[in-house]
């Protein structure tokens, strides 16, 4: 791991890196990789979790492929000397932004979207002006090898360089010094990564999680609520950070949206067959997910079969705060549906427990609506939908508190891996003497004006 680094970080004092058509032939490279070798990307993840290619396309390599498009088109824009105004205390000067590669980063990524979230990180970083050590999850161990030997084929070591392995791996990892540091992954892991970091204090992006909600008011689209909150939510058979966790539903309303959301599931078939559903990622959590499923609270669904890791699309009714399912971000196929009289009640509650990553909001109410967005803290979310705005590489994607610390996507993807540095460039033709000894009430009186422009 010392070599790793200290050959990434020789390469970068090359200054190689920051030269813009560098960047964009390694962008444009990433970019045939991939998608020259997509059949080996969907074989390798449907070994670790069956995972369709459809669904692999869709909702990972798309995602990427448009990210390294997003960061080719507008890499000279966001890269570009940015000048500022200068006040008048510094007149005449000139005052410029420099945006500059932090250095060596490493990018330790997720197994339940293994290519999108280890890969568009990798991305920003590349485009950034970056050198890059990538760390795949080994839960999902082929999509991690196939990232390892497309990587090593392709790119210089001292660029890009793919490290598989466990816990001891990543521990080694993160006891170097690197510049940036950005991982995606549970909370409990998430403060691991930031007190390794703050060791050297390395700057640090946290994606983490958290129990995400989606309330429902009375007013709302029932039947495309209902088609969109289940398409999201059973993506993936629920293992994404985005999903949402729990619904929060209008009393009025709660059982009409059960009975809908049965028929959806029943409508879609989910089934490994259908390449629409997936494997829990291995036995430790189903293991977990049975713990947390109350047969007595399943409305619908809750079958499980542990050998080929499979646990049913399943509604949960009649569920409160204090249930099981409801101490933990599920990351699961299981739905806890509870109702709500008071709109301000169930706000209450959500405020009264941790920052979540996404908020969803249903609901034809403008009141309603911005209600609950501006009184919920939370990383990023979408009103009438949910799961898509992590779609939109306009929007910074990221959580708050112990949901996440900075974001990522598009142009926040570049800024998250670029420090900008501030310079005043002051021309010598002109001093007056204003700041300098001796020091007199005239002085002062002019230094006091100045500041006021």
């Amino acid at each position: 791991m010392n070599q790793i680094v200290a050959n990434q970080r020789q390469f970068f004092n090359t200054h190689a890196t920051k030269n813009f058509n560098f960047r964009l032939k390694q962008l444009k490279k990433l970019d045939n990789v991939l998608k020259a070798n997509e059949q080996a990307l969907y074989d390798a993840i449907y070994k670790d979790f069956k995972k369709s290619s459809f669904e692999t396309f869709t909702s990972e390599l798309a995602l990427v492929y448009h990210d390294i498009k997003d960061a080719r088109r507008h890499l000279k824009s966001w890269g570009k000397v940015k000048r500022v105004g200068t006040n008048f205390l510094n007149s005449p000067a000139k005052s410029y932004i420099i945006p500059e590669p932090l250095g060596v980063c490493l990018v330790i990524g997720a197994w339940n979207y293994p290519y999108q979230l280890t890969i568009a990180p990798v991305v920003a970083a590349i485009a950034a002006g970056n050198t890059v050590v990538i760390k795949p999850s080994e839960l999902s161990a082929k999509t991690s090898a196939i990232m390892a030997k497309l990587i090593s084929q392709n790119f210089d070591a001292n660029f890009l360089k793919v490290v598989e392995g466990g816990v001891a791996e990543t521990t080694a990892l993160l006891k170097q010094k690197f510049d940036k540091i950005f991982f995606t992954g549970s909370t409990q892991v998430g403060k691991i990564v930031y007190q390794a970091a703050a060791k050297n204090l390395t700057p640090v992006t946290l994606e983490l999680g958290g129990k995400s909600p989606a309330f429902i008011t009375k007013n709302c689209n029932l039947k495309m609520t209902v088609k969109r909150l289940i398409w999201a939510k059973f993506l993936n058979a629920g293992q994404t950070c985005i999903a949402p966790d729990y619904i929060l539903v209008h009393n009025d309303i709660s059982q009409k949206f059960l009975e809908l959301a049965k028929a959806e599931i029943l409508k879609e078939q989910f089934s490994f067959k259908n390449d629409n559903y997936v494997q829990i990622i291995n036995d430790r959590n189903v293991e977990r997910l049975k713990k947390i499923l109350d047969p007595e609270k399943v409305y619908f669904g809750g079958k499980i079969d542990v050998e080929n890791r499979y646990i049913e699309p399943t509604l949960l009714h009649n569920v409160t705060f204090e249930d099981a399912v409801m101490q933990e971000e599920i990351f699961g196929p299981i739905l806890p549906v509870m109702s709500y009289v008071s709109l301000e009640d169930a706000v209450n509650k959500v405020n009264s427990l941790p920052k979540p990553l996404s908020c969803y909001v249903f609901t034809n109410n403008s009141e309603d609506k911005n209600d609950i967005l501006s009184k919920i803290s939370f990383g990023g979310g979408a009103v009438n939908d949910a799961v898509m705005h992590i779609t939109n590489t306009k929007l910074p994607f990221g959580g708050v508190g112990p949901s996440g610390m900075g974001n990522y996507h598009g142009e926040s993807g570049f800024k998250c891996f670029t420090h900008y540095k501030s310079i005043l460039d002051k021309p010598t033709w002109l001093e007056l003497p204003l700041k300098y000894y001796p020091h007199t009430p005239f002085k002062l009186k002019w230094i006091s004006r100045f500041m006021k422009f």
